[in-house]
């Protein structure tokens, strides 16, 4: 269970790190990277990056929101076959950033084991 929280911390920490001189895919290197270095077993390969990411993203997202009272969420979301509904808009972000941190830090487990960096 700790090295999981580890990776949890580190692959958030990472990403907040890595947006501020990369766009949106710094989150898939973050991934990439703690999944390199900090091996993961089974699923929680994919979960757990994909949980950090996710999680972001949609308090990100709904921080920015917030702002402006969900205007521009709203018109996007009717752009979208989502309803107006902007709060399933932000939902659907997160998945969509966890969804791409979660193969990226597969990637990364594979090259791990590739590099010998870890075992099984």
């Amino acid at each position: 269970m700790k090295i999981k929280s580890i990776n949890f911390i580190t692959t958030i920490l990472l990403a907040v790190a890595l947006s501020f001189v990369l766009p949106w895919w710094s989150v898939m290197v973050a991934a990439f990277l703690t999944s390199l270095f900090l091996s993961l077993k089974k699923s929680a390969v994919f979960f757990v990056p994909f949980l950090a990411i996710a999680l972001l993203w949609f308090i990100y997202s709904y921080y920015l929101s917030s702002s402006n009272d969900f205007i521009l969420a709203k018109r996007i979301a009717v752009l979208l076959p989502l309803n107006g509904n902007q709060y399933l808009l932000l939902l659907v972000t997160g998945i969509l950033g966890g969804t791409a941190a979660g193969v990226a830090a597969i990637f990364g487990k594979q090259c791990s084991l590739m590099l010998g960096l870890s075992k099984k």
